[in-house]
């Protein structure tokens, strides 16, 4: 193996780890074994476990953000935008589940940037500005969107917690349940939401 094959081959040992272990169950002993390698190997590449846990944080915060800032950034309706986003988010956590376990787990190496939480809060600046803009249109005061923002992106990723494990029901389903009550409230549920663009 190369060496930039042996680093892939150990970040995707620990991605494995670390999603089901987590950081503290997982040791750097146990990522060499895996990984059929002895430690030193690790700690050549990575420096320790700390190491190799930033960069596959970091690989992960880039791949939503990536998907999320895809969503919002489109033209449309803020409805269809919102089920964009929320489709986004949930095709993330399809596609990659340990992924999505990983960032939404708290460890001691997180900081203050590249971690889940301050990943939503990124998403809640974007959703500030197309909010504000919604509210300045319909007369509602702009200055409150930065609140409706994170109000909004703490429900679809908290759900996106919950669905990571329920998988009930169907993603397209979530979603519109999510916009349902996002758009029309409590008080103008509908009783079959559905999608308004294709899946």
């Amino acid at each position: 193996m190369t060496a930039s094959q042996r680093r892939e081959q150990l970040v995707a040992v620990s991605r494995g780890l670390f999603a089901e272990k987590g950081f503290d169950g997982t040791s750097v002993e146990e990522i060499a074994q895996r990984a059929e390698v002895s430690k030193p190997v690790v700690y050549e590449h990575f420096g320790g476990k700390e190491g190799i846990y930033a960069v596959v944080v970091d690989r992960e915060v880039q791949a939503l953000t990536a998907a999320l800032t895809g969503a919002l950034t489109s033209r449309g309706h803020p409805k269809v935008l919102l089920e964009q986003a929320s489709l986004a988010l949930l095709t993330y956590i399809e596609n990659s589940e340990d992924g999505f376990r990983i960032l939404v787990r708290d460890s001691p190496v997180a900081q203050a940037t590249g971690t889940f939480s301050s990943l939503i809060g990124d998403v809640a600046t974007q959703v500030d500005h197309l909010l504000a803009d919604q509210f300045r249109s319909r007369g509602l005061d702009p200055r409150v969107s930065s609140l409706y923002a994170q109000m909004l992106v703490g429900m679809v990723a908290l759900t996106g917690q919950y669905w990571l494990d329920a998988r009930r029901p169907k993603k397209a389903d979530v979603a519109a349940h999510l916009v349902n009550l996002a758009w029309n409230g409590l008080s103008g549920l509908e009783k079959r939401p559905h999608l308004t663009t294709p899946t």
